[in-house]
């Protein structure tokens, strides 16, 4: 009599840890591929932002010497009204434009606006600028 109960109480006992393996299993692939999900984001979005030091993320900006002077020549405005524009000197201009140095990356970004604007904006802002 005692080994019958004992019986039913292992195979009830065999059931449960049967559906308990199979639920880790289950479990354990599905943290699986959330850890590879995860890792597929970060690199995502790791690439998509660069974090500043601050934390902040920044835009890079390309920088050519001979497009920026045809800019400049395009425009019809001396290094020195470059300058200006950008605050810095038109020696400054200059030496870029001979690749004897690199603007800035605050400076770059001044050079991406000004390249977007149009020869009158360029006129109008030099003339506010002057007077």
């Amino acid at each position: 009599m005692a080994r019958k109960e004992v019986r039913k109480e292992v195979e009830a006992m065999k059931k449960a840890s049967a559906l308990f393996r199979s639920s880790l299993t289950a479990l354990k692939k599905q943290v699986a591929n959330l850890e590879r999900q995860q890792a597929r984001l970060g690199k995502q979005s790791a690439k998509m932002t660069e974090p500043d030091a601050e934390g902040e993320a920044t835009t890079r900006f390309r920088f050519s010497a001979k497009r920026f002077a045809a800019q400049r020549q395009k425009l019809g405005i001396s290094a020195g009204a470059m300058g200006t524009l950008l605050g810095v000197t038109a020696q400054t201009v200059y030496n870029w434009e001979a690749e004897k140095s690199r603007p800035r990356q605050q400076q770059l970004a001044s050079i991406a606006t000004l390249r977007k604007t149009g020869k009158r904006q360029i006129q109008a802002r030099l003339a506010n600028q002057a007077g």
